[in-house]
Parts: structure tokens; C-alpha cells; sequence
């Protein structure tokens, strides 16, 4: 039962992952203690998402080497569950949402910076963690879709579920400006 590389690669993302959550939320931002705190930053939604598939990934590969050659037919039943829902995850979510996220960010941070990151913040983000929440996701997540073989929903109910993702996002955020 030995790791295959790609199995340990994606321990090692989702590490990464908790660090760069862990060290954003360490930061006292003004913007952290208004409305919606972290969850107004579709960054930080991002990577809440990446971390929330990275652990799915792990947990996929932990279930496959604990059942493989077991026999037990609800433990297969329950690991092609698993399979399935982190399938369904990066086709819906995690792809989408961090390809979104790192293009727009640097599109516009490449038009007008202060547009979309003021050089405020580089009193509060490293460099370091601004690449870990804005850069890193990219690569992560196609390194991910190059060494694993996954069966990706229908076009509709893919389609059907980011959007319904999307509209609420935009509906809460909406909801928080005319708070505001």
C-alpha cells in the first residue's frame, strides 16, 4: 500500500491551503470586522473552496487505501460516493470559481492595481500570501486535473449548479452594499 506521488501532492495542497487560510484570518484587516467579514472576498470564498476539495481528494485517496482488496461492498458503495462528490466539486466549484478568481485578480490588478488590491494592503498581505491566495490556486488545481481521471456531471447540471452558486453570491454581496 504505498503513496502514489500525486496522493502525497495533494496532502501537501491542502496543507498549503490551511496555512494560507490560517494566515489570512490572522490578520487584522478593517475590512474582516465589517459585514460578512472574510466571506465578502470571493478570494477568500475561493480558497475555502480549494481547501474544502483538497480535503475531499485526501479523504478519497485515505478511503481508497484503507478499502482496496477489503471486498466490503458499502465501503465501495460509500468511497464511489466520495468519488463522485469531489468529481462534482472540481467540475462545479473548485475549477471554475478558482479560475475566475485568479483571472479576473490579475487581469485587472495588471490594468489599474488600486482597482482591486490598493497598496494599502501591502501593510497587511505579504507578498507571500497574496501569490498564496491569488496564484497558486491556478497550478494547484490543473496539476490536480492532469494526474487524476475524474467523471465530470452533465453540461446542465453543471451549468445548472455554478450559476445557482454565482446568483448568490451576488445576491448576499448585493444584500451587504445596500447595507452599507
Amino acid at each position: 500500500m504505498a503513496l502514489v506521488p500525486c496522493q502525497v501532492l495533494r496532502v501537501a495542497i491542502l496543507l498549503s491551503y490551511c496555512s494560507i487560510l490560517c494566515n489570512y484570518k490572522a490578520i487584522e484587516m478593517p475590512s474582516h470586522q465589517t459585514y460578512g467579514g472574510s466571506w465578502k472576498f470571493l478570494t477568500f470564498i475561493d480558497l475555502v473552496i480549494q481547501a474544502v476539495f483538497f480535503g475531499i481528494c485526501v479523504l478519497t485517496d485515505l478511503s481508497s487505501l484503507l478499502t482496496r482488496g477489503s471486498g466490503n461492498q458499502e465501503q465501495e458503495r460509500q468511497l464511489r460516493k466520495l468519488i463522485s462528490l469531489r468529481d462534482w466539486m472540481l467540475a462545479v466549484l473548485a475549477f471554475p470559481v478558482g479560475v475566475f478568481v485568479v483571472t479576473v485578480f490579475w487581469t485587472i490588478y495588471a490594468y489599474d492595481r488600486e482597482m482591486i488590491y490598493p497598496k494599502l494592503l501591502d501593510n497587511f498581505i505579504p507578498g507571500w500570501l497574496n501569490h498564496g491566495m491569488h496564484t497558486t490556486v491556478l497550478p494547484f488545481i490543473l496539476i490536480e486535473m492532469r494526474t487524476s481521471h475524474h467523471q465530470y456531471p452533465s453540461r446542465s447540471s453543471g451549468l445548472a449548479a455554478i450559476c445557482t452558486f454565482s446568483v448568490g453570491y451576488i445576491l448576499w454581496y448585493g444584500r451587504r452594499e445596500r447595507k452599507a
